[in-house]
């Protein structure tokens, strides 16, 4: 196998030589049957910016076994995934892949959260077909990989938002929906608030100043904000760092709007079509 470029191999082609690599002897290497990328290398060509691609995580099928290299990382299963071809590589479908992922990467907990929420945030998969997966490879036993799969569940879709569910749960606040689509009276797709308390007409915006970097990313935030507020929504608005190291202040803010809001003479004008708060089963 060799490469007839000068410069070191990008990651495509890193993932191309591992299945190579992992295939059968004698098989079609790039039809999916004997070999296909997983774990972060996979989800990395799908955009997943946060996941780690190396070494790349290749699937054999048992009893098959198979040397491992520096930059391969070949797993016999029994399991045989339904395969998808991303950039001309055959792989696993997201959901196999984020689970894969969360099996086998040595990251911290926030990390395996990170990765599981922009995997479903980027509409790669289901938060119940996520679940599911990751039921079928016993991994809920993991505290870290269950609370992820709770989040999701709930409606989380960040570690920010993630962190603030944390420091909420741990109040005696009420529990609110996590990215609630709020449509008005006649269906107008409004905003999608990070936590939304409906009974009260509270939002939580949770700005991050890595979305915040040009002129029109900041305009369209406060767009969103004079949206809800001009339907009776009353919004707190913190940063991840905010919540992280002085979640006292955004606690007390909440409870004032949320305690202001019962005493309001005219209700939001602004109907919640979001996550339901989700039993998760074993």
């Amino acid at each position: 196998m060799y490469l007839l470029q000068t410069g070191p191999p990008d990651h495509r082609q890193r993932a191309l030589a591992a299945v190579l690599y992992a295939a059968e002897p004698g098989s079609d290497p790039l039809s999916g049957d004997t070999a296909a990328l997983t774990g972060g290398a996979a989800l990395a060509l799908l955009g997943i910016r946060e996941a780690t691609y190396t070494p790349a995580d290749v699937l054999i099928r048992a009893p098959r076994r198979l040397a491992g290299a520096p930059e391969v990382r070949p797993f016999p299963t029994a399991r045989w995934p339904r395969t998808i071809t991303v950039c001309g590589i055959p792989s696993t479908r997201p959901v196999r892949a984020a689970a894969d992922f969360a099996a086998r990467t040595d990251q911290p907990a926030d990390q395996i959260r990170s990765v599981l929420a922009r995997v479903v945030q980027s509409g790669w998969c289901h938060p119940h077909d996520l679940h599911t997966e990751l039921r079928a490879s016993r991994l809920l036993t993991r505290p870290a990989i269950r609370a992820a799969a709770a989040e999701l569940l709930a409606g989380v879709r960040s570690v920010a938002e993630a962190q603030a569910r944390d420091t909420l749960s741990a109040t005696d606040l009420p529990t609110p929906l996590w990215n609630a689509r709020l449509h008005t009276p006649d269906g107008t797709f409004l905003a999608s608030p990070d936590a939304y308390w409906p009974d009260e007409g509270v939002a939580l915006e949770i700005d991050s100043a890595e979305y915040h970097y040009t002129r029109d990313s900041w305009h369209a935030t406060l767009r969103r904000r004079l949206r809800l507020e001009s339907h009776g929504i009353l919004v707190v608005s913190a940063t991840p760092s905010m919540i992280r190291d002085t979640p006292d202040e955004v606690i007390a803010a909440l409870r004032t709007f949320l305690t202001l809001a019962t005493t309001r003479p005219t209700p939001p004008t602004a109907l919640a079509r979001g996550h339901q708060q989700l039993l998760l089963p074993l």
